[in-house]
């Protein structure tokens, strides 16, 4: 039985009135946000709040006209296969269509003809053309199963024969269907989603990172904004001409005004808005200050190397390393505060309080889930028990943050378990394979991250733990680590190469001793671990189940990563005892080039030095509105409720931060580049008349010739 339409912060009776300090915070409505689901459209919420139609013909438009890109989200904008996303999820993309001598992430790109549009290696756009509801089928499966493995099997199982069932009823998008299945509530329900992938994706147009960074990590996740972060790619079809489409978006002229709603349609990544307080606290005393740390020695050892290293050839890639970690520090400072926030934390803790009254309420309800916070509660307590070696280990292995030495290190332990263990040949092969396809990163920034390693073992483990006289010998962490380097062959890939063919790699080399070290102490702590999260991850579903039998589709799911659809207004707010406006204007980024001057974040690329004749600075270039966006939102279309696109999202401001957890509409603003201000850079400062043309008519142009041709 279902109680679908039992109000966030309804009064409550006896149970409720049992806990008068919680009863005094007030519950908002939308404490767990404005996600919405295609699959559970808020048609009449929309239509009732902001007095327009919101049809299902509505809806799909909107979803067929939205597109998901590897991390992040974009929208077709012209029948021809033209779509637009913002500058920094590309920023890989653009790097890997460089040609000999060009550097285009600092230079910007522009593909003044049809023929010259680059094909983007490894790259795709993701458009949802079906959803079904399949949770009845997997709690089918799951509810025959009575132990964690034996649910683990049973949702593999159920998700496999969907997945074949969806792809052959899709079967006329031949390889281009793609079935993912998504967990939503925290597994409380679970939807297929049915994607059409297209893989042959052009990069058409980018501007110069500076205007895309425009104020560089001190501007990050913050408000007044000056960014220009755009950039053009095209789809083609697999015929290779560009992808015809019915639906796209056109770019609004008269942009927006305060007070104007607008609807952001993108790809938001994982929240833990319903997260217990037990696991919020967790969080907030251990897990989420061990990130911090993380990224913050991390971000230290890379722009450590690029700074002294700026004109080494791997700078680039370094630096742009170093904006990701940048803003996944700055991501986790903003989270951390907010779980520090007692307001915040005591409205999390009333919500707890008015569902678990609401499950008391109702004995069918109460006989399965009636326990379900104690249990999670008491999963909490064992991983404060396992939170040093989880931080010791965080982010073990990770490519392009770990030292390769390290990589190397663990996957020659296990090349030479394997040899030594008489395992089948191929396994063997393979093993050695994968060790010697590891390559090297510069050796300054090598050594630099296995200092790094190093003094996690003895900042989480401490000074006495074993692994941590192994790793350090004594030494300190910049000691340790070069003196490993210095005598392990481990410490690049030729040395490497040469040992394995020799057969002179063993387990004596000081790196697979510290190796050896480090084995034990990490399988113990995913052996104690993994139990706790499958158990975790199965009462987190229960709880997603309970959840949406009290108040069904009124509360949206949290961020998965899946499509959604996200209403807001546009509108400034209160901070550091001032106002932020709706909007700002070019005329701010010419103010902050002069306050900084040039070399700093705030410096231009030199075709913004001086404003071209018929610029007019006064244009509309980022605005804030309420909408519920998070990362993976980035790129994601921000139209009006006639489906005019009207900005990008790329950002939230700082009070935005606390979204992980709880969506505070008062406080965080969602951040957009304005349309007025692409269609004026494009027109005025990139001369790139050929895009203009193209979403202002909806006619392809092949060359800037033919547009110009077509202007006069």
């Amino acid at each position: 039985m279902r109680y679908k339409g039992i109000g966030i912060g309804l009064a409550l009776a006896a149970t409720w009135t049992a806990l008068p300090v919680v009863a005094q915070v007030e519950v908002g409505r939308f404490d767990y946000g404005k996600m919405w689901t295609f699959e559970y459209p808020p048609a009449e919420y929309f239509t009732e709040t902001y007095g327009f139609d919101a049809t299902s013909e509505w809806f799909e438009r909107a979803r067929l006209s939205a597109l998901r890109i590897p991390g992040c989200s974009a929208s077709f904008v012209s029948p021809s296969g033209l779509l637009v996303t913002n500058h920094h999820c590309v920023r890989g993309a653009i790097a890997s269509v460089n040609r000999p001598g060009e550097m285009l992430v600092d230079t910007g790109f522009y593909a003044s003809s049809l023929e010259q549009e680059r094909r983007i290696p490894r790259f795709y756009a993701d458009q949802l053309v079906a959803v079904d509801d399949v949770t009845d089928e997997v709690f089918a499966a799951l509810d025959q199963a009575d132990t964690d493995a034996a649910r683990t099997e049973a949702r593999q199982q159920s998700f496999g024969r969907i997945q074949t069932r969806l792809a052959e009823r899709h079967a006329a998008l031949g390889g281009q269907v793609r079935v993912q299945i998504i967990g939503l509530y925290n597994g409380g329900r679970y939807s297929a989603y049915v994607f059409r992938r297209f893989t042959d994706v052009r990069l058409v147009f980018a501007v110069e990172l500076k205007m895309q960074h425009f104020g560089g990590d001190p501007d990050n996740f913050t408000y007044p904004r000056y960014a220009l972060d755009f950039a053009f790619l095209r789809v083609y079809g697999e015929d290779g001409d560009p992808l015809e489409t019915d639906h796209y978006f056109e770019l609004s002229l008269e942009g927006v005004q305060e007070g104007d709603v607008v609807f952001v349609i993108g790809n938001p990544g994982a929240t833990r808005r319903l997260n217990t307080v037990a696991q919020l606290e967790f969080q907030r005393d251990l897990s989420v200050p061990a990130r911090v740390q993380y990224y913050t020695t991390r971000l230290a050892a890379l722009r450590e190397f690029y700074t002294a290293n700026p004109d080494a050839s791997e700078a680039v890639n370094v630096r742009n390393s170093a904006l990701s970690v940048s803003n996944s520090l700055k991501a986790y400072s903003g989270r951390l505060a907010a779980l520090k926030d007692p307001a915040i934390l005591a409205r999390k803790r009333a919500a707890e309080h008015e569902l678990q009254a609401e499950i008391a309420h109702h004995p069918e309800l109460s006989t399965r889930y009636g326990d379900l916070l104690a249990q999670i509660a008491q999963i909490q307590d064992g991983r404060r028990e396992l939170a040093a070696p989880a931080a010791a280990f965080d982010q073990l292995g990770r490519a392009g943050r770990e030292s390769s030495l390290l990589l190397r290190a663990l996957a020659a332990y296990s090349y030479l378990s394997a040899r030594n263990g008489a395992a089948r040949l191929d396994t063997v092969a393979a093993l050695r394979s994968r060790l010697l396809e590891i390559g090297d990163l510069p050796s300054a920034l090598d050594a630099l991250l296995l200092e790094e390693r190093l003094a996690d073992f003895e900042r989480a483990l401490g000074g006495d733990h074993p692994l941590t006289h192994v790793a350090l010998g004594g030494k300190n962490a910049r000691d340790a680590a070069a003196d490993l380097r210095a005598g392990s062959v481990l410490a690049s890939s030729a040395s490497t190469q040469r040992a394995v063919s020799e057969g002179t790699l063993t387990s004596s080399d000081p790196a697979m001793t510290l190796v050896a070290a480090l084995i034990p102490v990490y399988s113990e702590f995913r052996r104690q671990d993994a139990p706790l999260t499958a158990r975790e991850r199965q009462l987190a579903s229960e709880l997603g189940r309970a959840r949406f039998a009290v108040y069904g589709r009124d509360v949206p799911p949290d961020g998965s990563s899946s499509p959604r659809i996200t209403d807001g207004v546009v509108r400034g707010y209160e901070y550091n005892g001032t106002k932020a406006p709706p909007y700002t204007t070019f005329f701010g980024v010419y103010d902050r080039f002069s306050s900084h001057g040039p070399g700093t974040d705030w410096d231009l690329a030199n075709r913004w030095l001086t404003p071209p004749p018929g610029f007019d600075l006064r244009t509309p270039l980022n605005f804030v509105s309420t909408a519920d966006t998070y990362g993976g939102n980035s790129g994601s279309p921000a139209v009006t409720p006639g489906l005019a696109l009207v900005g990008l999202n790329f950002d939230r401001n700082i009070e935005g931060l606390s979204r992980d957890f709880i969506y505070l509409p008062e406080r965080g603003r969602n951040i957009m580049v304005d349309v007025r201000a692409i269609r004026a850079s494009l027109d005025h400062v990139y001369d790139a008349h050929r895009i203009v043309m193209e979403f202002e008519t909806g006619q392809l142009y092949r060359t800037e010739a033919e547009a110009d041709a077509a202007r006069r």
